[in-house]
């Protein structure tokens, strides 16, 4: 199905070396062994580029997306649409930053399709050094090292107005590699990060499968009769947090699921909250394996989204906010009924959903009269079983790359600070 190769940590063992022990905080040397903390002010300085707002000139905007993940887009403007007398100008291979909540980390290399777009004076721009590769820098910005260097120093009296100014960035000091080293770091990191992107982009494929498969089952059944859900399941609400519950003396703690958790064709449980109850409300709301969840609010488009619950968890309850849809009629596929909920449901929810400050809604009993075919349970096999197929495949496909996205944070810690040795290490993909 694919053509990558995933990359292991096993295969670094041999040519990358650990450091046997770290200094404790404070030394020079408790990020490496090999390379002495210098200050980013010795390596690159501010250079800001200002253009004065010509009204007969289209000008393109920039912005800068936390977490050190790059520039966006945010469109084009004339200058005489904008109250500023001037703005920065971006080049290619300079760093931006945010000043404005900077702990969040606003910061990234400029790439060249980037190159001549303006930003505001919150937007200062910093030239590199000889020293310094454009692209090793921007594997530092996506260093939660760096993002806790630029917290410490922010300065302010309230939090979300709270600034860095380019001085106290310049103070921020890092390891600095020679620049072949850097090269390696980059050569690990981009493969790391190539792999990652092919696991997204298959993942991303596939969704678009389904999609086209689940449009193709609506049409082949749209035309058959239907039955209202209820007439065939057993329909829940959830817990209700109830303060008054925390006075029983049969309190159990359980896991639940919130909105959150439950999504279209797939459930999110790599967070999974735990709450108070009594037993009976535990007993009462447990889910088991063939349970349909649904989504009762949200955005309009995520009404009704939802999964079969496979019994993942022991014990788990849901919140009133999650229906519970349980086929108590042997002629219903759930993974049928989930399917259909979540393809040709999605409009069906959005057209009689309600919608009250922002925040769209359905009640149990417009859930109850969702009309689902009368077809064989042969035919809703089927059709479950191939949309499942994709699905099983696309889930795979998504926890691969979210296992190599942790792999990649935890190797990109360790190069990034040096406490990898990369020196000699050689990558094969």
């Amino acid at each position: 199905m694919s053509d990558w190769q995933q990359i292991s940590l096993g295969d670094l063992e041999t040519p990358v070396r650990r450091k046997a022990a770290v200094p404790p905080q404070g030394s020079r040397a408790s990020m490496s062994d090999s390379y002495a903390l210098r200050r980013l002010g010795e390596v690159m300085r501010l250079d800001i580029q200002r253009t004065p707002m010509n009204p007969a000139t289209t000008y393109r905007l920039a912005g800068v997306l936390n977490a050190g993940k790059g520039l966006v887009a945010k469109g084009e403007f004339d200058g005489g649409d904008t109250a500023y007398a001037a703005m920065n100008v971006l080049r290619a291979d300079q760093v931006v930053m945010r000043k404005l909540t900077a702990w969040e980390g606003p910061i990234t290399v400029v790439p060249t399709e980037f190159d001549g777009f303006v930003v505001s004076n919150e937007f200062p721009t910093f030239t590199l050094g000889p020293e310094l590769m454009p692209e090793w820098i921007r594997h530092v910005c996506r260093s939660p090292r760096l993002w806790t260097e630029m917290k410490n120093r922010v300065s302010g009296t309230v939090q979300r107005r709270k600034r860095l100014n380019p001085e106290q960035l310049l103070q921020i000091q890092l390891p600095i590699p020679p620049r072949e080293v850097q090269t390696r770091i980059v050569e690990l990191l981009d493969a790391v990060d190539d792999q990652i992107t092919a696991l997204d982009t298959e993942a991303d494929v596939l969704d678009k499968l389904w999609w086209a498969l689940g449009r193709e089952m609506v049409a082949a059944v749209t035309d058959k009769a239907t039955v209202p859900l209820a007439s065939f399941c057993d329909i829940s609400g959830g817990l209700t947090k109830n303060k008054k519950d925390l006075e029983q003396p049969d309190l159990v703690e359980v896991p639940y699921l919130r909105v959150a958790n439950v999504h279209r064709h797939h459930l999110d449980l790599s967070e999974v909250a735990r709450i108070q109850t009594t037993q009976a409300k535990a007993d009462k709301l447990r889910l088991y394996a063939g349970d349909i969840l649904m989504n009762e609010g949200g955005d309009k488009d995520k009404l009704g989204r939802g999964h079969v619950w496979e019994d993942q968890i022991p014990d788990c309850i849901h919140q009133n906010h999650v229906f519970r849809v349980r086929v108590t009629n042997r002629h219903f596929d759930p993974y049928f009924v989930s399917a259909w909920g979540n393809t040709f449901g999605r409009e069906w929810f959005e057209t009689f959903g309600t919608q009250t400050t922002g925040i769209a809604s359905i009640n149990r009993a417009t859930l109850s009269r969702f009309p689902v075919p009368d077809i064989p349970l042969s035919v809703q096999q089927d059709w479950a079983g191939r949309l499942g197929a994709i699905v099983e495949t696309m889930d795979s496909l998504r926890i691969q790359a979210s296992g190599l996205r942790a792999t990649r944070a935890s190797l990109a810690a360790g190069l990034l600070d040096c406490a990898i040795d990369i020196k000699s290490a050689e990558l094969e993909v």
